[in-house]
């Protein structure tokens, strides 16, 4: 039977009749048990019901009514509790009538431990479990590293693991080059190390001019006890923030602002939010929201807003370039969220006007980049439908690639592009095992067999084109393994360098009309080609890297069968080193505590087998 027969049109009065007046929030769900649209109401029954009232002409509200099959409602007990549950679903569900914001990274911070007697500092993404502060969020992970160099060159707290600081005998080259002052040996005192520790929380915070103060006086106690060196480490500590802030500096006021900026063009909406903690400007990120059409400026920066803070601190202040919406449930919302009074600016004065035309600016220039790219993009995918002699557009594409190391830790990338480009969120790797190393043709077929299941059963959508990063064989390998998992409707090419390996002499050889291609290098459908066979290499490599490190990082006794965690820790306390063991015998590895006669021989055998040694 048709699938679309089957569907039957939701019969709103019965629902309706059923409903509460209880604030809560309703998901309007299609014939693919897929959430379509989710909404927040303060009186549930009336707020449901206006979607179905006669009288209502809105043509886009209609088309998206004739989709739903069921509706789903949560009541909840406010309706602030209403708009936060509202904004958790649209950011998990990614509903295709609401306004979506594609921010699936966590945000990077400075991490100061607090649990040692000398301090770390560090960059750090994800869940905030360790003891002591975090800085930021930054905008970017580039944004972080940056201040860690300055902060290295400046006030030299250590950087390093805990595990390599518990373990050194000497100092580290960041010693010898000034970066570090080896408190792992004992040549820092715990409390001149404090004061490092004390200025970098006063430059983190924003607090330079008390800072500097504060140097100043060292330098000149410094200078009058004729400790003319100490004197000039402060001098110089000075002379470097003085140059730090020059380039960072944006606001004498102290303080933790945010200002965000939308812009919208031809249905696309660009939002950028500059990062400003305590008067230092840290930079500025870029979001382009997914929205329903129909929608202003207004609308997007209301909806971006709350998506956007509800997993992150909120800071003092908020400028925007447009009212809200909801204001006053907004403000009651992030108050609550805070505990504190914040401030939802939209007509700021002053340096803050400034901040926010500069955010402006900058929204209106990546928008209109954006949509030159978006433009280019869709043309070089209608040019190549044309010289592919496909019949039909391009709207998606899928291009594997293998990555390993003489045959080991062998991964495969699968890298998505649409008409606007790369699709990171879909974007797989497929660790390949079980196939002889080295063996390019059986890691493709394995990674897109696996692939192409998962696309019959309909967990994500089905390329238009497929693009192999190799030759006639690489193909042919793919197209059999398509067959053997009845998938023949795939349009396939490879792409591969020329005898001469160069740039812009690639080949691409069809599957279905079993031709080669040879294009120009300056034709844009190859241009098209070369970028994401270029990105499958990228996510390829950067997979398999990940592998070799997950390796590196496994001591070497975890090859030995029958020592376990608490065995290893016990030989590596008892003896000091792993070259310590290598050289121990059968008679020495048995005197350490829960390792007979047996494993010892193991451990031994290990070490002293050739292929071990």
């Amino acid at each position: 039977m048709n699938k679309e027969a089957e569907f039957v049109a939701f019969d709103s009065e019965p629902f309706i009749k059923t409903l509460t007046q209880k604030p809560g929030v309703y998901q309007m769900i299609d014939r693919r048990d897929v959430c379509i649209y989710v909404g927040k109401a303060k009186n549930l029954k009336k707020r449901v019901s206006s979607y179905f009232n006669k009288v209502d002409n809105d043509a886009k509200k209609k088309v998206m009514l004739s989709h739903v099959q069921r509706i789903d409602i949560v009541v909840t007990h406010t309706e602030g509790e209403a708009l936060l549950l509202e904004n958790q679903l649209i950011k998990q569900l990614r509903p295709r009538y609401n306004i979506c914001l594609r921010d699936d990274k966590s945000y990077p911070y400075i991490y100061l431990s607090s649990h040692q007697l000398f301090p770390c500092l560090s960059f750090h993404r994800g869940a905030k479990k360790g003891p002591g502060r975090y800085f930021g969020p930054y905008p970017s992970a580039g944004a972080v590293r940056d201040s860690l160099s300055i902060l290295q060159k400046i006030f030299p707290v250590r950087q390093c693991d805990d595990s390599y600081y518990k373990n050194r005998s000497r100092p580290c080259l960041q010693y010898q080059i000034k970066r570090c002052t080896a408190p792992c040996v004992g040549l820092m005192t715990q409390q001149d190390y404090k004061d490092d520790v004390d200025h970098t929380v006063l430059f983190l915070e924003g607090k330079n001019n008390r800072l500097i103060n504060g140097l100043v006086k060292k330098m000149e106690k410094s200078a009058e006890g004729l400790n003319f060196e100490k004197a000039a480490q402060f001098r110089d500590q000075i002379s470097q923030l003085r140059k730090v802030m020059e380039r960072q500096y944006v606001s004498g006021h102290e303080g933790d602002i945010d200002v965000i900026a939308c812009k919208l063009n031809q249905g696309v909406a660009c939002v950028q939010v500059f990062f400003i903690r305590g008067g230092q400007h840290l930079g500025n990120r870029t979001f382009f929201p997914k929205i329903p059409s129909g929608k202003t400026e207004q609308d997007v920066l209301s909806a971006f807003v709350l998506q956007f803070y509800l997993d992150k601190k909120l800071p003092k202040a908020i400028i925007l370039s447009d009212d809200l919406i909801e204001r006053e449930l907004t403000q009651k919302v992030f108050d609550e969220k805070a505990e504190r009074k914040v401030g939802l600016i939209n007509k700021p004065r002053g340096e803050r006007a400034r901040w926010l035309k500069m955010a402006l600016n900058n929204a209106e220039t990546a928008l209109k980049q954006q949509l030159e790219s978006r433009e280019n993009t869709k043309e070089r995918l209608v040019k190549l439908s044309t010289l592919l002699e496909m019949g039909s557009e391009v709207r998606r594409m899928e291009c594997f690639d293998i990555s390993h190391l003489q045959g080991d830790h062998t991964v495969a990338s699968c890298v998505v592009f649409d008409e606007e480009g790369p699709l990171k969120s879909d974007y797989r790797r497929f660790n390949i095992a079980g196939i002889e190393a080295g063996d390019d043709y059986a890691a493709l077929a394995q990674a897109t067999s696996r692939r192409f299941i998962r696309a019959k059963k309909k967990e994500h959508k089905t390329p238009d084109l497929l693009i192999i990063d190799g030759g006639k064989g690489q193909v042919s390998a793919v197209v059999q393994a398509l067959k053997n998992i009845d998938c023949n409707d795939v349009f396939i090419i490879g792409i591969s360098k020329g005898s001469d390996r160069k740039v812009g002499m690639e080949k691409i050889y069809c599957a279905s009309n079993k031709k080669t291609l040879i294009l120009p290098s300056d034709e844009h459908a190859l241009l098209i080609i070369q970028q994401i066979r270029d990105e499958a290499h990228r996510f390829a490599i950067s997979g398999h890297r990940q592998q070799r490190g997950k390796v590196k990082k496994k001591s070497t006794l975890e090859q030995i069968e029958g020592l376990g965690p608490k065995r290893r820790q016990l030989l590596l306390k008892q003896f000091g080193g792993l070259r310590e063991i290598q050289a121990a015998g059968v008679d020495d590895l048995c005197t350490v505590d829960g390792i007979n006669k047996l494993i010892a021989e193991r451990v031994y055998d290990f070490f002293h087998d050739g292929a071990n040694a």
